[in-house]
């Protein structure tokens, strides 16, 4: 199917809307999930997904939620069947890695099987590293046709600012221990590409296994390494509500006080929803976000207050 301007496009989650619009096919997408909201001019694009769930909730209200729809078997998220029969996209850009994150690869295949013509092309991504990221940006761009594009912004401007801040960041002597926190309550440790990421803006991190799913942890596995620097980036919760949330954390569990990134105020709070959970170009500014905070004298990228902020400021 050649791309043009005809070409209709439905994304599922936020991190495809970012590809496709990294792409130059912003104007090609004719339906998105309820999250995805950038970049910013999605707002009259038609929304197909709403969660089950209270989203407003504290993240221990949020999981026990959760936990309850999928022990039933059911789908965190509902779709408008209707409205997407109404668009009949050419495309449905999904993913396979994550039943929580976005509607699941399966229910997409089952909607379209039952209600949409055969020839929706159905587009799975399925990222655990970083690698994994560029290759996926890569496999969009090869189903809509969009080759010579992809070679110069992905490898011209993704690839070179890797690679800058790789060269930068290896340089330095001091490799700060980092324990990054995908969600407050309770405790999980990111993985996937974030361990990587850390490395590359020249940190060491620790728990979380580059490539293998973020896993659930107690607080002697932090206390036990006892990271330098601790950055709280929950899925889906901007710089505010983590705030918010760990100020009454902190408050009830004292012994966070023992550990030397408190003492030493090496608290730092990223926007998860904007930015390190969404696997697509954006983890570039994720990456220098990662680099401000580990080695502030060395890089400024201007993502602080935005990005990122110190809990004790």
């Amino acid at each position: 199917m050649m791309n043009n301007n005809s070409t209709k496009i439905v994304t599922l989650i936020p991190s495809a809307t970012e590809i496709v619009a990294f792409l130059g096919q912003k104007n090609s997408i004719i339906g998105r999930s309820h999250e995805c909201d950038y970049p910013h001019g999605l707002n009259d694009v038609a929304k197909l997904t709403s969660p089950k769930i209270n989203v407003n909730g504290t993240s221990g209200e949020i999981d026990k939620q959760i936990n309850t729809i999928l022990e039933n078997s059911l789908s965190v998220y509902k779709v408008d069947v209707a409205k997407l029969k109404e668009l009949k996209p050419d495309y449905i850009i999904t993913q396979a890695h994550c039943e929580v994150c976005a509607v699941s690869f399966s229910e997409v295949e089952n909607i379209v099987s039952e209600n949409l013509n055969k020839n929706t092309k159905i587009i799975s991504l399925q990222p655990n590293t970083l690698n994994d990221v560029f290759n996926d940006i890569r496999k969009v761009a090869m189903e809509l046709n969009l080759e010579n594009e992809i070679n110069k912004k992905l490898i011209n401007n993704l690839d070179v600012r890797l690679k800058k801040i790789k060269e930068m960041a290896s340089k330095q002597s001091m490799k700060p221990k980092v324990a990054c926190i995908e969600w407050i309550d309770p405790l999980m440790i990111a993985g996937n590409w974030i361990p990587e990421m850390v490395e590359i803006a020249g940190g060491k991190n620790i728990l979380g296994k580059s490539g293998n799913d973020s896993h659930w942890i107690k607080f002697k596995d932090i206390l036990n390494q006892d990271p330098e620097i601790i950055i709280f980036l929950p899925c889906g919760f901007n710089i505010e509500k983590t705030q918010d949330e760990l100020k009454n954390f902190l408050k009830n569990n004292n012994e966070w006080k023992s550990l030397k990134a408190v003492k030493n105020k090496k608290i730092f709070v990223a926007d998860g929803n904007q930015f390190f959970n969404r696997p697509g170009p954006r983890l570039l500014e994720s990456i220098e976000i990662f680099a401000e905070i580990m080695h502030p004298n060395l890089f400024n990228f201007k993502h602080e207050k935005i990005g990122w902020v110190n809990y004790y400021d």
